[in-house]
């Protein structure tokens, strides 16, 4: 379908603390961005699904803001030749979110044109769950320490997947972490932090193509790297019939 294929392949390191993502290798990482003290800032990251949807996580949306989407992006603060900003023209929560089912779509105010720069994530099948130690990356514009600045440069970092039966267990995320989440990461060393919500855990197939499995949820309030406290995603499989509709409806 043309989805999940970047024209600058990803360089896929194994550095788990993070690290700058090669230029344009993500083309689907979106930023959302909101109104704030007379410009536009980074609120959350968000992944291209067609060129006018955009699947991020309930908890960056409040009813009360504007947001403006920024695609193509590598440096929040450049100006980037492949860069485009959109507004939203309509922004969808899933309609039982709490802390659970934290997905949310965002319309753009005009379809993208696909390009070196800006290409859609594929979406997995429904009902996929990923293995015990699945090799996905965690990509986004967060902080780079716990309480530390937000990056300017798009990070990456190598997150396993840590299998439910694990991620559940009582000193790990217990009952927080359910059936439709996915965990990745929590040796203690690398999460995605602060400012990355919203964003894709990416994973690629064997045909090279790359699917959305994860949208990062909640993390730690003890800070970025606590051991045995993955990332919490909320499992894009698990959602795709409500993606579809959503899709579908607006």
């Amino acid at each position: 379908c043309g989805c999940g294929r970047p024209t600058a392949r990803p360089v896929l390191g194994r550095v788990v603390a993070g690290e700058d993502a090669r230029p344009h290798s993500w083309p689907w990482q979106v930023s959302l961005q909101a109104p704030s003290s007379g410009r536009w800032r980074h609120v959350c990251g968000g992944t291209l699904l067609s060129p006018d949807w955009v699947l991020t996580a309930a908890h960056c949306i409040n009813d009360r803001s504007s947001y403006s989407v920024e695609l193509g992006k590598h440096s929040l603060e450049a100006s980037e030749a492949g860069a485009v900003a959109r507004g939203a023209a309509a922004v969808v929560t899933h309609e039982d979110y709490n802390v659970l089912n934290d997905i949310a779509l965002v319309k753009l105010s005009s379809p993208v044109t696909a390009s070196d720069t800006i290409t859609p994530a594929c979406l997995p099948a429904g009902g996929v769950v990923l293995p015990h130690g699945a090799p996905c990356y965690v990509t986004g514009w967060g902080r780079l320490s716990t309480d530390g600045p937000p990056a300017d440069i798009l990070q990456q970092a190598l997150l396993p997947v840590v299998g439910h039966d694990i991620c559940s267990q009582a000193d790990w995320w217990s009952v927080l972490a359910t059936e439709k989440m996915v965990c990745a990461g929590g040796d203690g060393v690398t999460a995605g932090c602060n400012g990355d919500s919203g964003g894709p855990l990416n994973c690629q197939n064997a045909d090279g193509s790359w699917d959305v499995h994860g949208v990062v949820s909640f993390g730690s309030g003890q800070g970025c790297n606590i051991l045995q406290k993955p990332t919490v995603f909320t499992q894009v499989s698990s959602y795709i019939d409500w993606i579809n509709s959503v899709m579908t409806n607006y």
